[in-house]
């Protein structure tokens, strides 16, 4: 009976520090904004500029551990590395829970979204089997002679590095945010007409005698003159439908409103967009402006979106050479846009048939009649990428199951 809940314990935490792993590893800009939005709601500001560097180990760390228990590869070094992991983040995800800086946790990327208190209780479970693991750790053996163990850990270790170092120098793998390829940007920005609304209820306090009392809107004493308001509060009461893609708001920088430009385009678009210009380096203004050029041989439309503002706002044309109609937008957004410095959306009819970091566009966009259908045929090319991926992972873990046993 041990030996069963040994295994199961195992391969519980191996799953779920494998699925952690991955889904933060494909997309580690993602994870890096998160860790930033910790830093400055615990007054940390000083970390920011290591916010990728942590979030890399993190995405690492977490998927090598879950490889080697699946594995079976140093066991004993993978028992302590869960149990730690689990002792620092399951108080610290209590007084998440309790301080509530931001509403979600980012535990899963954007794959899984949950409270801090789900994310608490659900970290009770994993520390319970962590902390079993842990316990009975001289119980497990290796699988593999020395020289092997040592084999199969350095490679499983080169295998979690994959998916941050792609995530960085590429768009996510898989895209769980609301701009990812077939989203229409009209759709995800309306809200349905019988959509429930925001509801918000009023606390009136009323003071008699020295005493302050509780009040709501319909048992408020109006018509006793012995009563003396106080104060009164407001507070959301029940939250109602919010748009898979809430802020979308494109100004020029006199003022000019483009939203509906871009949601009601019609035919093929091109938005590069460039959060921050921290990060614009000159392969990728070049890029860009062959794009520039291309795109206008062709006709197509093209807008730069940016937060800069200012001389780098001037500077984005008058020293980088990109002559678009540069669209403001919230930083915030267009980090969720796009997990490059800098990237592009293809849009045919204001729905987002391309998606590229800078590095991925392709050579031959607009090199055919219809580049249309050059986006189509990476889109596929991709998709077949994942699909072998996702089968020889499966296969990987079938054969790891059976060699266990």
């Amino acid at each position: 009976m041990k030996r069963i809940f040994l295994l199961l314990a195992t391969y519980l935490l191996a799953i779920v520090f494998i699925f952690s792993g991955f889904v933060k590893g494909i997309d580690p800009w993602g994870t890096a904004y998160k860790l930033s939005d910790y830093f400055t709601a615990f007054h940390l500001h000083f970390l920011n500029d290591l916010a990728l560097p942590f979030a890399v180990i993190l995405c690492v760390a977490e998927l090598y551990i879950g490889l080697l228990l699946l594995f079976g590869a140093k066991p004993r070094i993978a028992a302590w590395g869960v149990f730690l992991f689990m002792a620092v983040f399951t108080p610290l995800t209590l007084i998440l829970a309790i301080t509530n800086p931001i509403s979600d946790c980012g535990c899963f990327g954007d794959a899984i979204k949950l409270s801090n208190w789900g994310t608490f209780y659900k970290n009770l479970i994993f520390f319970t089997a962590a902390a079993y693991l842990f316990a009975s750790r001289k119980e497990l053996s290796a699988k593999y002679g020395i020289f092997k163990e040592h084999a199969v850990s350095i490679l499983l270790l080169a295998i979690a590095l994959v998916p941050p170092i792609h995530g960085i120098r590429h768009q996510p793998l898989i895209d769980f945010r609301p701009f990812h390829l077939g989203a229409n940007l009209l759709q995800y920005t309306k809200i349905p007409e019988d959509a429930p609304h925001d509801v918000y209820k009023t606390t009136l306090y009323y003071q008699k005698d020295g005493v302050v009392k509780e009040f709501d809107e319909t048992n408020y004493p109006w018509d006793d003159s012995t009563w003396t308001f106080v104060d009164s509060k407001s507070y959301l009461a029940e939250k109602g439908y919010t748009p898979p893609i809430a802020n979308f708001s494109l100004y020029t920088e006199d003022g000019q409103n483009y939203t509906d430009s871009i949601l009601y385009s019609k035919g093929d678009l091109i938005l590069v967009v460039v959060p921050s210009i921290k990060y614009l380096s000159e392969p990728a203004v070049a890029k860009f402006r062959t794009v520039q050029k291309q795109a206008r041989d062709k006709g197509i439309t093209i807008f730069g979106l940016t937060s800069a503002a200012g001389t780098d706002l001037a500077n984005l044309e008058n020293k980088h050479g990109l002559f678009f109609t540069w669209l403001q937008a919230d930083e915030v957004m267009l980090k969720t846009m796009v997990r490059s410095y800098p990237g592009v959306l293809y849009l045919y009819d204001g729905t987002i048939v391309g998606k590229w970091h800078w590095r991925d566009i392709p050579a031959t966009l607009f090199s055919s009649e219809n580049p249309l259908s050059i986006v189509v045929k990476s889109i596929q090319i991709k998709l077949e990428y994942v699909i072998s991926a996702f089968l020889l992972l499966s296969l990987i873990l079938i054969l790891s199951l059976f060699n266990r046993n």
